[in-house]
């Protein structure tokens, strides 16, 4: 694996690049007037990053596979993650990188709440495409931050940083779902692509191999993030990745009961459950009734 390059602090960030610092927690700044332009290679920053390209000029590898990442996109990444950056253009990079620690946002509201910005953990095919007049709404919510950060300090500095920083993230989650609507030709076949994950799973031996699909699994086999697989099927059905794998196995549940030869317990195990009473206690919540009521019933 080649030498990956880590940014410990917001700080070590702005010295390897010729970035001004403006304050050791956060800091933007326009790509286009950073010192060093060469990024190709391997990077982990130990704090919030957000990229807004206006040039496509590299690939980004972020985990194992590659953003989706076009002109005028937002990427996002939560600390400790490796990013790389290959088959660099020439031509100059355009565009703005902001940056937050985690300890900004220590005893504040977002703090408590960043983990609900569940795009902080997606992966493939996952960028944010802005609208003209969404890259508009980014860009000065940007310049809001950067003439705060540029304003003396004084004892709402920090509030009202954080308090742009939540609106600018209130507004990408508002893109967001707007893209799962609008990119609909992308996304369409999921739905179908994640059931049939399912059905290939609980029709092979995978279950007593290796228990009940989890929501990881589906989404590795589908390429995507954790996080951007719940997030469409929540915006397309109203149901996470949990509840339907839940739902799929009660049906595959129903259909084994009709098998009068197995016992409860044998039916759990095939179906991945450690426990059979785990197994009876899903089954009722989902159904209303215990298998054996539900085998009596039918």
């Amino acid at each position: 694996m080649d030498k990956i390059e880590t940014y410990n602090s917001i700080d070590d960030f702005n010295k390897a690049f010729g970035i001004e610092t403006l304050h050791p927690l956060v800091n933007i700044a326009d790509v286009a007037k950073t010192k060093r332009v060469e990024i190709e290679g391997c990077h982990c920053f130990n704090f919030y990053t957000i990229f807004l390209k206006d040039v496509k000029c590299g690939d980004i590898k972020y985990g194992r596979n590659y953003y989706d990442y076009q002109d005028g996109t937002l990427v996002f990444m939560a600390p400790m993650q490796i990013m790389s950056m290959e088959n660099r253009r020439p031509e100059a990079a355009k565009g703005w990188v902001l940056m937050f620690h985690p300890d900004l946002l220590r005893g504040t509201q977002l703090g408590r709440n960043l983990k609900d910005y569940s795009f902080f953990s997606y992966e493939v095919n996952e960028a944010l495409h802005l609208s003209e007049q969404e890259r508009r709404t980014v860009l000065e919510c940007f310049r809001n931050i950067e003439n705060e950060l540029r304003h003396a300090m004084d004892k709402h500095s920090k509030d009202l940083v954080v308090s742009n920083l939540e609106l600018f993230l209130s507004y990408c989650r508002r893109f967001y779902e707007r893209q799962f609507i609008t990119r609909s030709h992308v996304n369409s076949d999921i739905l179908t692509r994640f059931e049939r994950v399912l059905d290939e799973y609980f029709h092979s031996e995978l279950p007593k191999r290796l228990g009940i699909p989890s929501a990881k699994y589906c989404a590795d086999k589908m390429n995507f993030s954790v996080n951007y697989l719940s997030d469409l099927l929540r915006k397309d059905t109203g149901k996470s990745t949990l509840e339907h794998i839940q739902l799929r196995l009660v049906e595959a549940a129903k259909e084994k009961l009709f098998d009068t030869n197995k016992s409860i317990s044998e039916i759990a195990y095939e179906l991945g459950f450690e426990y059979p009473q785990y197994f009876s206690r899903l089954f009722k919540k989902r159904v209303g009734m215990t298998p054996n009521e539900y085998r009596a019933a039918n």
